[in-house]
């Protein structure tokens, strides 16, 4: 039974959803809400509310990782047989049914949420990104570039469904006071949106390394992943170039509107943070990545960058730690 229940969450990736799940509850009490107690507002939805929003993302999520092993089960035996799961510890049917059970309960709890804050169409979203997992898995994760987007694309929405969802609710609730004061909410998104920047160009990182990985059991399985199609020199070019935006996006931030900090003082916090925990770090995901040659080597570049994109959501902590100490 306890095997059974590990077949499980190994399937649905439980590690990858607890950072999920990590990653909105920071973007909510270390981002948004400090920030809006710089002006004392609150927040709106409510905790059980934000806690349906972290589960309906994290049923999504797990039904697309479920429908990806399902389609992928050829590719991944060639790639890493130890890791699959589907056909041989959990029936093919199995799968198919979790996958469906998944996404409609995250599909349901989205509607519902989307109702709650008074916006129908955002229910639509949890459809969208349903059926972009489902084709992504039939097919676009065999196009050249296509998949490699999609899922960037959707990795940067996990953050950004926070505030998608609260900023209904601030309107109703400040909107008088914001006409006022001819204000709006968009400096918010501002510091949202731009963790989820981080997350889209550290993910696609990510996907092009794994790429570099798995290249000869895609090759076999007649992919047209990007190392293929362009070849790996020109991958790891392109890889170069994406942690050379990622870099000067960060060096921007800082220059042009966290050098002096919230209150007018030098934020040298920020600056020390950036430095030793992500500038550093990026450098030497840079080097593994030029000379990696081996899918071993290929591997340890993979798990520095998810360790990039858990140190870049970390510094959440440190936006919250400098607003509260300034209050």
């Amino acid at each position: 039974m306890k095997k059974n229940i590990l077949h499980y969450l190994r399937l649905i990736r439980f590690n990858n959803l607890l950072i999920v799940a990590l990653t909105q509850y920071l973007i909510r009490y270390a981002i948004i809400k400090p920030i809006l107690g710089i002006n004392d507002f609150e927040l709106q939805m409510g905790d059980f509310h934000f806690f349906l929003l972290v589960l309906s993302t994290i049923f999504i999520t797990a039904a697309g990782y479920v429908i990806n092993d399902y389609f992928d089960t050829r590719t991944d035996m060639l790639n890493r047989p130890e890791k699959v799961i589907i056909g041989r510890l959990i029936s093919r049917r199995t799968a198919i049914i979790l996958h469906w059970i998944l996404n409609f309960a995250g599909i349901i709890t989205g509607f519902y949420l989307a109702l709650y804050i008074g916006v129908p169409l955002l229910g639509i979203t949890f459809v969208l990104v349903g059926g972009l997992l489902w084709f992504y898995s039939t097919n676009y994760n065999r196009q050249f570039l296509i998949g490699n987007v999609i899922i960037a694309f959707l990795t940067a929405m996990v953050p950004v469904m926070v505030i998608l969802f609260e900023i209904p609710l601030l309107n109703r609730e400040y909107g008088d006071i914001l006409r006022i004061h001819q204000s709006n909410f968009n400096y918010i998104f501002f510091w949202v949106g731009s963790f989820g920047y981080f997350a889209f160009f550290t993910t696609l990182i990510r996907e092009l390394i794994k790429d570099l990985q798995d290249r000869e059991g895609d090759l076999a399985q007649g992919r047209r992943s990007v190392p293929i199609v362009l070849g790996v020199f020109y991958t790891k070019l392109i890889v170069g170039g994406l942690l050379g935006v990622i870099l000067l996006s960060i060096a921007y931030l800082y220059s042009n509107y966290l050098m002096t900090g919230f209150y007018g003082e030098r934020d040298y916090l920020s600056l020390l943070y950036f430095l030793f925990f992500l500038l550093i770090p990026i450098s030497i995901l840079l080097y593994k990545v030029v000379t990696a040659r081996s899918s071993e080597e290929y591997k340890s570049a993979n798990n520095l960058t998810k360790y990039i994109m858990l140190l870049g959501l970390m510094y959440a902590l440190v936006v919250r730690y400098i607003i509260t100490a300034s209050l």
